[in-house]
């Protein structure tokens, strides 16, 4: 389990789109149910160096035996 998850809201996270279906914080209409999100690194200087701090495997996809179990 990761100390550092964030709690799962039961709506969308207004202004936040996400495609990341295999994100524990997805949610249908690609939106994001993260209680708040964390974008790194803080000297990014293009759309591509940046990553989301916030994704971790959704519960399903760490049960599947062929995916390692894995948190970010």
């Amino acid at each position: 389990m990761n100390i550092n998850r964030r709690e799962k809201m039961s709506t969308p996270n207004k202004g936040v789109r996400c495609v990341v279906d295999s994100c524990h914080y997805y949610m249908s209409g690609d939106r994001c149910g993260a209680e708040y999100i964390e974008i790194r690194p803080k000297d990014a200087e293009t759309c591509e160096e940046t990553d989301c701090a916030t994704f971790c495997l959704d519960e399903q996809e760490e049960n599947n035996p062929d995916i390692p179990p894995q948190f970010y």
